[in-house]
């Protein structure tokens, strides 16, 4: 069968969406199914040094993305375009998926399902319109706003079928109208395989973020936090990685004189698993107005190293759920620095509570999240798994949603 994936990020792009979607593409079996791929030209994250998977690539669209605003509706459009030439000129699909960059890909799923007889299902990264006015992008009730809204669930509502990251966004979904039994969840995962467990470091107790910290990531918790523990040397705050909520909480930091953060760049994808070990909790943020909308996937990756997730956010979202049913870390709601701070000095006083909890965490990992059995739950929804290269005792562990 012919399989067409459709997303702006693939690799070598080490961008989130990329990275899942290539790790479910070196999965498929290239003696039963020609894969072709239709992603960008260009780099969001870094370079993905390991060898290509056996797929066809093709890449759509003469604009570079940009994190500016026009520059990426520029791009995503150049994008668009691009990828319906190929999509309509290429071969016949059998199966076509599409994730969410650019927002909106999956309507030409919906016309190649409707032309070419493919099926066709949609992975949600982020549900579009809500993620944009989640986050004042755009207003509500606006022209724009209903416009995309009605386009992205005209798609959905005629997708065979709908991938969501957690029940949270499940019910967002639900919400719009979308009919359940169209949605099917499964949950991100993390490479168990590169991300491994290090010893915990002497020294300073380390709250270590990595990754984006971007619009739809709680910043003033933290940053109180941080404010409230300045002056104390038994505590580091290390954030690696980029955002537009890192330059304001960099300079929030130089403005308060907060000495004990550290800001980097971010890390390579093989350099994740020493990345990891430097903290003994890795921190995970989300503001309330983005529940389901988004689903944070850091969690994983600081499961894979073996420590506790710190979790700031609400209540009723996939990483508090994981968290509390699992018992591998500690939610804090938004707001409540104070409560944060008396978490920190428990933790930074009895070090053994996380390096217990660091170890469930990992087993917790091993259990529902690691590469291999997160890429079956896709590959299994899309009747893909039987011809999988998927290893068949992973692949045959059940989600923990």
């Amino acid at each position: 069968m012919h399989v067409l994936l459709i997303n702006q990020f693939f690799w070598p792009d080490t961008a989130a969406t990329g990275q899942l979607l290539t790790d479910v593409a070196r999965e498929m079996d290239p003696d039963l199914h020609a894969v072709t791929v239709l992603c960008g030209n260009s780099v969001y994250g870094g370079v993905d040094a390991a060898s290509p998977p056996p797929v066809r690539i093709v890449q759509c669209g003469s604009v570079a993305f940009s994190r500016g605003r026009i520059g990426r509706v520029v791009s995503y459009a150049s994008f668009f375009v691009g990828a319906v030439v190929q999509g309509v000129r290429g071969p016949k699909p059998g199966l076509v998926v599409t994730l969410t960059t650019p927002p909106l890909v999956s309507l030409l799923g919906t016309l190649l399902n409707s032309v070419r007889g493919s099926h066709h299902f949609i992975w949600e990264m982020d549900v579009y319109p809500d993620i944009a006015v989640d986050l004042n992008v755009l207003k509500q009730r606006s022209i724009v706003t209903r416009l995309i809204g009605t386009l992205a669930d005209f798609s959905r509502k005629r997708a065979d079928g709908i991938i969501a990251l957690g029940e949270d966004m499940k019910a967002r979904l639900i919400a719009r109208g979308i009919p359940e039994h169209k949605i099917f969840v499964a949950e991100n995962w993390a490479d168990g395989s590169e991300i491994l467990p290090g010893p915990f470091q002497k020294g300073p107790l380390v709250v270590h973020y990595s990754g984006t910290f971007g619009l739809a990531h709680e910043q003033f918790t933290i940053a109180e936090a941080m404010r409230q523990l300045r002056d104390d040397c038994r505590f580091r705050f290390v954030f690696a990685g980029g955002g537009a909520r890192r330059g304001p909480l960099e300079e929030f930091c130089r403005a308060e004189g907060i000495r004990n953060a550290e800001f980097r760049s971010y890390a390579h994808r093989s350099e994740l698993g020493r990345h990891f070990a430097e903290g003994h909790v890795g921190l995970v943020t989300q503001i309330p107005a983005t529940a389901g909308a988004v689903v944070p996937s850091k969690i994983y990756g600081i499961m894979a190293a073996g420590r506790p997730v710190l979790y700031v956010g609400p209540e009723d979202t996939t990483p508090a759920r994981v968290v509390e049913r699992h018992g591998c870390g500690w939610r804090i709601e938004p707001g409540d620095a104070a409560g944060m701070v008396r978490l920190l000095k428990w933790l930074e006083q009895d070090r053994a509570v996380a390096q217990e909890a660091g170890a469930k965490a990992r087993r917790v990992f091993e259990k529902y999240y690691d590469r291999p059995i997160g890429v079956a739950r896709i590959l299994s929804i899309l009747g893909l798994l039987e011809t999988s290269h998927s290893t068949p005792a992973r692949a045959a562990a059940p989600s923990a949603v």
